[in-house]
C-alpha cells in the first residue's frame, strides 16, 4: 500500500521523530511504500524553551522525508494538502500530541484525503499536561479529519471519550525503541561517560519538564538510605525552562556531589552509553499518559521505578520489572533503596527481557493497520 506519514521527522529530533522514523521502517519492511511529509517550521520558539529543534545526527538512510508543512501558515497548509493529496495515498498517518498542531495537522489531513483513503492517528496525549485556553477546540477540529485512533495507554483511551464516540480507538502499547544502538557493558558505557565504574547509578533520563518530576527525584535523593549507599543519579536531558527551580532545589539540598548532570540534549549515538551505564531508570512523573522513556529502558533491559500516573503503571509489573510507587520523594527513595539493598539487579533484568517481547515494531504496526 501507498501510505503518508505526517508528523516530525529529520531534520527535526525527539521522540516523536524517532517514532515516526522507525514507524516507517516497520512498514517498508512489510512491504509497503511510504513517505514522510515533515514540517519546515515545526514550533515557533514560544513553545520551544529547549536549545533547538534541530538534529545533529545524521539523516535516517532509505527513508523518503519531504519537509513541506509550516505550523503557523494557513496558506502553507491548505499548499501541503493539496500536493500531499496528489500522492494519492492509501492511508495516511499522524501523530498527536499537542492540540497546538490541530489546526495545521487537521487542515493538511482533511486536504490530502482521498476517497479510499485512511487516516490513522497515533495519540500520545489527547489532554495536554500544560493547558492552555482552547486546547479543546484545536483538538477537536485535528480529531474530525481523522478515521481511526491508536491510543498507547489506557488513561489516554478514557481521555478519547470526551473526543469521540463512533470512531474506532485501538489501545495498542507503544513499542520499544529499538533504534539507539545495541546494549553495552557497564564498564564500556561508564567508560565512555567517565564517571566511577564501582558506583550505583540510577538514571532520569529526557526532557526536564516540570510534570515530569526531577524535582520529586531530587528530594529522593536526600534519602539518608541513599546517601549512605553510595546512590549516584544520572540527569541526562535538557532543560525545558525553570532551569533555576532544579539548581535552587540542588544548593539546598546539598546533593551536588551525588548527581551526575548531563543537561544537554542527548544525541542520539549517545543514549545507549546513558542506558547501559545506569542500573535503574526512575520516572518520577507528576502526570502522565506513557512514556516513550519506558520503551527506551525495555530495549536496553533495564529494571524501573515509575509512579502510579496514567498508562506508566500498564508497562512495569510491580515488584517484578520494576517498582511502581506513588509521585512522592520517599515513596521514591523507599524503591531505589530496596532495589539495591535486596540484590533485585538481576532477578527484575530477567522480567523485563521476558516482557520486553510485547512490544515489538512488528505488532504494533500490524495491529494498527487491522
Amino acid at each position: 500500500m501507498k501510505i503518508v506519514i505526517i508528523g516530525t521527522a529529520y531534520p527535526f529530533r525527539g521522540g516523536i521523530a524517532s517514532f515516526n522514523e522507525r514507524m516507517a521502517e516497520e512498514l517498508i519492511s512489510m512491504g509497503h511504500e511510504v513517505v514522510i511529509y515533515t514540517f519546515t517550521l515545526q514550533y515557533p520558539s514560544f513553545l520551544f524553551p529547549g536549545k533547538t529543534q534541530y538534529s545533529t545526527d545524521p539523516k535516517p538512510e532509505n527513508l523518503k522525508i519531504i519537509p513541506l508543512i509550516n505550523s503557523v501558515n494557513p496558506l502553507n497548509w491548505i499548499k501541503a494538502g493539496l500536493k500531499i493529496r496528489k500522492e494519492k495515498a492509501d492511508i495516511i498517518i499522524s501523530k498527536f500530541w499537542i492540540p497546538f498542531m490541530g489546526p495545521s495537522l487537521g487542515t493538511v489531513i482533511r486536504l490530502a484525503k482521498n476517497k479510499k483513503t485512511r487516516s490513522i492517528s497515533v495519540i500520545d496525549n489527547i489532554i495536554p499536561h500544560e493547558k492552555r485556553p482552547g486546547d479543546k477546540l484545536l483538538s477537536q477540529y485535528y480529531t474530525g479529519a481523522i478515521d481511526e485512533f491508536i491510543v498507547m495507554s489506557s488513561s489516554v483511551k478514557e481521555d478519547m471519550k470526551n473526543f469521540t464516540l463512533s470512531k474506532p480507538v485501538k489501545l495498542i502499547p507503544h513499542p520499544i525503541y529499538d533504534n539507539y544502538g545495541e546494549i553495552l557493558e557497564k564498564s564500556i558505557a561508564r567508560k565512555h561517560l567517565n564517571i566511577d565504574p564501582g558506583k550505583k547509578y540510577v538514571m532520569f533520563f529526557g526532557f526536564i519538564r516540570d510534570y515530569k518530576g526531577l524535582d520529586l527525584l531530587l528530594k529522593a535523593m536526600d534519602n539518608k538510605e541513599i546517601r549512605k549507599l553510595g546512590i549516584k543519579c544520572i540527569v541526562a536531558g535538557e532543560y525545558y525552562g525553570n532551569r533555576d527551580k532544579y539548581e535552587k532545589l540542588i544548593r539546598e539540598l546539598n546533593i551536588k556531589d551525588n548527581l551526575i548532570l548531563k543537561t544537554d540534549f542527548i544525541p542520539n549515538e549517545e543514549v545507549k552509553y546513558y542506558f547501559s551505564a545506569a542500573d535503574l531508570i526512575v520516572q518520577p512523573y507528576k502526570s502522565a499518559t506513557q512514556s516513550g522513556i519506558s520503551q527506551l529502558a525495555y530495549h536496553f533491559e533495564k529494571p524501573m521505578v515509575v509512579t502510579n500516573v496514567g498508562g506508566l503503571p500498564e508497562i512495569v509489573d510491580n515488584g517484578k520489572s520494576g517498582y511502581v510507587v506513588n509521585p512522592d520523594p520517599e515513596d521514591i527513595s523507599n524503591a531505589i533503596v530496596d532495589f539495591f539493598k535486596t540484590g533485585n539487579e538481576n532477578i527484575f533484568s530477567e522480567k523485563v527481557k521476558e516482557k520486553k517481547k510485547e512490544f515489538s515494531w512488528y505488532n504494533f504496526v500490524n495491529k494498527m493497520m487491522k
